[in-house]
Parts: structure tokens; sequence; C-alpha cells
């Protein structure tokens, strides 16, 4: 990194860390755990991102947040120290490829009252604490809707792709964000130095300081057993496990002819967004690395004894039956499914069906991602889960 760019990103961040310390009125981070991937992010970004005027104040607002909702936890921890004794348990986590079926799982999945999941108006914003304060609650309800809305307008194409509410569960992109150690950074600007760190970089520290949220979250608001989700900790699972050692895993999966293009095409639709030159072809590559080793470290970590943890889905049985799915799902887990989680869920399923505001459309050659490519990066998965991929 230049000499230049280096004073120019420790002022970005100086600039940060002194507006997150302005708007709070407090001053501990809960140590300098985060500071490695902040500093990573933003040298990447003042390096080699290509943004519009508006692009680079949406990111660095988006860098701002997670240091406004660290100092706004840590100062809940210290106010109340009894909140480090909550127990937080992880029932099941969902992993693999993205665009797999699995937020219409994850959404399906929070219909079920008797476990907790992320939702996204308090991801964005865990403090006050849900529970606390029914005022700052609502607060915080009104705002995701209008972020929610937000996305939508600026690309309208989103709405095909992903079902999103504010009062939804959510991937837990947030919260690994605290720690600036997060794959969502990549669909805000071209940072390719920071999304080769990101594959190699040490997540036990992120993950530990995910289990101090969820302590946050579910204090006043239980119950206490989580279900989370998200694609990027397929990166990341032998770190997942030493703090998080009781989850369990749910893995969905589809053909990655289908699945490349469409995750390619939806990085391509955040970043247009906000920067200029988006190359698809540069965006496919990326793609094709970073999940390429998720899956390999995922089918590793799976071989090394842990089979018996996953319990995988197909992108095709799901879509036909999905509640038939999840009924073998839960008898998996030990859990009961009862008639009013079903009712719900079916309720869930009749509001978004699939197509609800049309059908996302691609095209993989758009994004130098043949057939010949994809066999030869992902044919070991192929004839590993073959049957589950039609």
């Amino acid at each position: 990194m230049a000499q230049g760019t280096a004073v120019t990103t420790a002022a970005r961040i100086d600039e940060l860390i002194r507006r997150a310390r302005a708007a709070t009125g407090l001053d501990d981070f809960g140590g300098d755990s985060w500071r490695e991937g902040l500093e990573v992010l933003v040298g990447s970004a003042e390096a080699e991102a290509r943004f519009t005027p508006t692009g680079e104040e949406a990111f660095y607002a988006g860098l701002l947040q997670p240091l406004v909702n660290r100092l706004r936890i840590e100062d809940w921890f210290a106010r109340h120290p009894e909140i480090d004794e909550q127990e937080v348990h992880v029932e099941l986590l969902g992993v693999g490829f993205p665009r797999t079926g699995s937020t219409a799982l994850s959404h399906l999945l929070a219909e079920d009252q008797a476990v907790r999941s992320l939702r996204t108006w308090e991801s964005a914003s865990p403090c006050p604490p849900p529970g606390v304060s029914p005022e700052d609650d609502e607060a915080r309800l009104a705002a995701a809707r209008t972020t929610v809305g937000m996305k939508e307008h600026v690309a309208p194409r989103l709405r095909s792709m992903l079902p999103q509410s504010a009062t939804g569960p959510n991937e837990d992109h947030d919260l690994m964000a605290l720690e600036f150690k997060a794959q969502h950074f990549l669909v805000s600007a071209r940072i390719p130095t920071y999304a080769e760190w990101f594959l190699q970089c040490d997540m036990e520290p992120t993950y530990r300081y995910e289990r101090r949220v969820l302590k946050l979250l579910e204090w006043r608001c239980p119950p206490t057993c989580w279900r989370l989700k998200s694609p990027t900790h397929s990166l990341f699972l032998e770190a997942y496990e030493k703090v998080f050692p009781e989850a369990r895993f749910v893995m969905t999966h589809r053909d990655v002819a289908k699945v490349l293009p469409s995750v390619t095409d939806l990085y391509c639709t955040f970043l247009q967004g906000g920067n200029e030159g988006v190359d698809p072809i540069e965006v496919g590559r990326l793609n094709m690395h970073q999940w390429g080793l998720a899956i390999d470290r995922a089918m590793a970590f799976r071989a090394a004894g842990r089979d018996d943890r996953f319990y995988d889905i197909g992108f095709s049985a799901f879509q036909a039956d999905p509640i038939g799915e999840i009924r073998k799902l839960y008898s998996w887990l030990g859990q009961e499914l009862t008639d009013d989680t079903v009712a719900r869920m079916e309720a869930w399923r009749r509001n978004n069906p699939r197509d609800k505001y049309g059908s996302h459309e691609y095209d993989g050659a758009e994004f130098g991602l043949d057939e010949p490519a994809l066999q030869a990066r992902f044919g070991a998965y192929r004839q590993r889960f073959g049957p589950l991929l039609g």
C-alpha cells in the first residue's frame, strides 16, 4: 500500500472513530480486535474502489454504523453486567451456497415461536436491547422498513431475488461487521485486497463477539435458542465450532449452473447502485473464487467426522414441498413441529410465493461462468451431492 494511501486510510479511520464517539457520547469499543478488519477494508476501498459520489458516502456511512453499535453494546454491558450471564444456544445454522432457497427456508423456520431468529430491525441496530423500550423498538422497526423500501427503490430487481422484510429473519452480516469481517462488504465496493484478506482472516474473535451480541438481544426478548443462517459461515466452520460447539447445520443445495450466475447477478445489482465501471466478468471470478473455497472448506469440515451434524435439503424438493422438507428437518432435530407453527409457515408461504415480484432472469455467459469452468471447479461437489442438485 502506498504511503499516501496509508495516510488517507488512517485519516478516514480516525474520522470514523471521532464521529462514532460524537454520535454516542461514548468511548469504549470493547477492545480493538475490530481494528485490523477496518484498516484492511478502508485501505482497499481507498486504493481500489470506483465509487460514485453517493456510493462513497453510503460506503463510509456503512462503516460508521458498526462503530456506533459497538459503543452502545459495550455501554449496555457496562451498565448491566448481568447480561453476560445469559446462555446462548445456537440450535441450527444454515450454510451452503447462496441462492439455494435458504432465505425462504429461514423465513419459514422463523415462524416457530419456540426459537429465536435474528430479525432485520434488531441486527442493524441492537441497542437498546429489544424488549427494553417499546418506543425504541417501534422506531427501529420503522427505520428498517424505510431501509428495505429504499433498497427496493434503488434496485427494483432485488424484490425478485430476495424476500425481505423489517420483521423477518436476517443473515448475521451486521453482527460480523462489528469486527469488520463480513462478506457483505463485497457487494458495496470493488475491494479485491479486502476480499482476499477476508478468506484467510481469523474469524474466532468475530464469532465470540457475535455470541456477546446474541446475549444482549435475548436478554429481555427470549427464547434463548437460536436458528441463524448465512452462507458466509461455510468458509469458517472450524472457527464457528470453537465458539458455538452445540450448533448443527442445515445445508441447502442447488446446481452451481443456477447458483453462481444468480449470486453474481445479485452482486452486480448491488454494486451498480454506487460504483462506476462494474465489470461482470470480474464479479464472476470473485464469486467463483469465494464460493469455490467455501464449498471446499465445508466439504472438508463434514468429512472430518462431522457429517452427522448436517441435514441436507435440495432446492427442487424444497420448492415442491417446503413443509414436507421442514417436517423431516424437525424429525432430524428431534423437535416438535406444532400445528400452529405449520399454519404460520403456510401463511408465510401463501403471502410470499416464489416469483411474487417476477422471476429472476440471468445469463451465466455475461459473467464468464460457462459450463466447463463450473465443472472444473465444482465437479467434486456435484459428484458428492448430485441427487440433491436437480
